[in-house]
């Protein structure tokens, strides 16, 4: 494929136009950001949820090492299913349906786990919110890049990584304070909240263009960015063939599509969902008095990290984010096996330690000491957890036009340097 091979761009900016400053665009946003908020709660409830189904009275179901174990990763199941009925939706439905219809799975899911009985039901309750979180997960950033303009593009689509670690600190946080079952009525609130608010936004103008719609999508570009001023409608061009296999000969494909798939198996086999799934309960095995406390601070760790990496991205970029992250994560899982190992080695040698103890001046015991290094341990782990691999897997889809996840609206003279600049990375 040559540079001047065209792309599909549903609006261009005409020479001299200014942007727009809708401030609709960012209640749509914001609605359909609520999908990641979700997800991540759905992600982060399994943390304070097992200690305290263990701690149920003897009515309500409880959960031993099997079942717990089982509890916090069938989430996992549903998400892989949920991902693939996303993206046969998302082209399908539309990207405001596709929204609209996961919001069932998370109310169903969640008032299912606080209905719950037995195992089982607890069981279906989570597989049905990992359903909802591959669909919301796929289908949220999609929406989010199509109805954003240039200059807000990059700042809304950063927001949707904050919004699902915000959801994991937000389940955290609750269960801190809040019986499972409350906590499941808690987390019907956002997908209940997304609901509501989507149904008042618009579909994505790309998506009606692709259904030759332009009045309706000329009507949901005035309704996000305020005016259609500037904007107009490109060429009719060739109709999109799609992504086929036999692409996958061409360097220009597979290259990116096995350093994506690398990058993202890497990511997950470092751990960072068990340590989410159970972070809690980990702490509790570490025989933490305040294992909720713990968990607290690295979920707000997290989400400070995240915000960081996404201001600091695009000037220290991927590769060495990337990197410095691995590092990171390899000497704080070492410093938490060490610490266990430590803690392990002696009867004497206990943590059992209180976090909002004030530490004298001369401790008396060591275990604080080693309070600390686990808690600071896991801190660092997820905060040096990459983040890039979502955005760099982005950019490397655009090294080839045909890619099927091109679905971004780009102004024209993007378009022009794109010829130019063969680099996107």
């Amino acid at each position: 494929m040559t540079p001047d091979d065209p792309e599909e761009i549903p609006l261009l900016l005409r020479p001299g136009g200014s942007a727009p400053r809708g401030r609709l665009l960012f209640l749509a946003a914001f609605a359909a950001s609520l999908g990641p908020l979700s997800f991540g709660f759905a992600l982060g409830y399994s943390s304070p949820a097992i200690p305290s189904l263990r701690r149920s009275a003897p009515a309500a179901p409880r959960l031993d090492d099997s079942a717990a174990s089982w509890f916090g990763a069938v989430v996992t199941l549903g998400a892989a299913a949920g991902g693939v009925l996303g993206g046969w939706l998302v082209d399908r439905a539309g990207r405001k349906l596709s929204l609209l219809l996961c919001t069932a799975p998370f109310v169903a899911g969640f008032a299912l786990i606080t209905a719950a009985q037995d195992l089982w039901m607890l069981l279906g309750g989570r597989l049905l919110t990992g359903l909802a979180c591959g669909v919301a997960s796929l289908v949220a950033p999609v929406y989010i890049s199509e109805i954003s303009y240039p200059a807000v593009r990059g700042l809304l689509g950063s927001c949707v990584q904050l919004m699902v670690v915000m959801g994991i600190l937000l389940a955290y946080l609750a269960g801190w304070v809040l019986e499972w079952r409350w906590l499941a009525v808690l987390g019907c609130g956002p997908p209940t909240l997304m609901l509501l608010l989507m149904c008042c936004m618009p579909e994505t103008p790309r998506f009606l263009l692709t259904r030759h719609k332009h009045q309706e999508a000329r009507a949901a570009m005035c309704f996000l960015w305020g005016s259609d001023e500037g904007w107009e409608e490109p060429p009719v061009m060739a109709e999109h063939q799609g992504f086929q296999l036999a692409l996958l000969r061409h360097p220009g494909v597979y290259k990116p599509f096995i350093i994506g798939i690398s990058l993202m198996a890497f990511q997950q086999l470092s751990g960072v969902n068990a340590v989410m799934f159970y972070a809690e309960t980990i702490f509790e095995e570490a025989k933490f008095k305040d294992s909720s406390l713990a968990s607290v601070i690295m979920g707000a760790i997290q989400v400070l990290f995240t915000g960081v990496a996404a201001l600091i991205m695009d000037r220290a970029g991927r590769r060495l984010l990337l990197t410095l992250s691995g590092v990171v994560m390899v000497f704080s899982t070492s410093a938490f096996g060490t610490y266990f190992k430590l803690t392990q080695s002696g009867s004497s040698n206990s943590s059992h330690a209180d976090l909002l103890a004030p530490v004298p001046s001369e401790p008396v015991d060591t275990s604080v000491g080693l309070a600390w290094l686990a808690v600071g341990s896991m801190c660092v782990f997820i905060a040096g957890c990459p983040q890039a691999p979502w955005h760099l897997l982005a950019r490397l889809r655009l090294l080839h036009l045909q890619c099927p996840l091109l679905l971004v609206l780009c102004p024209r003279n993007q378009r022009k340097d794109s010829g130019t600049n063969r680099s996107p990375l």
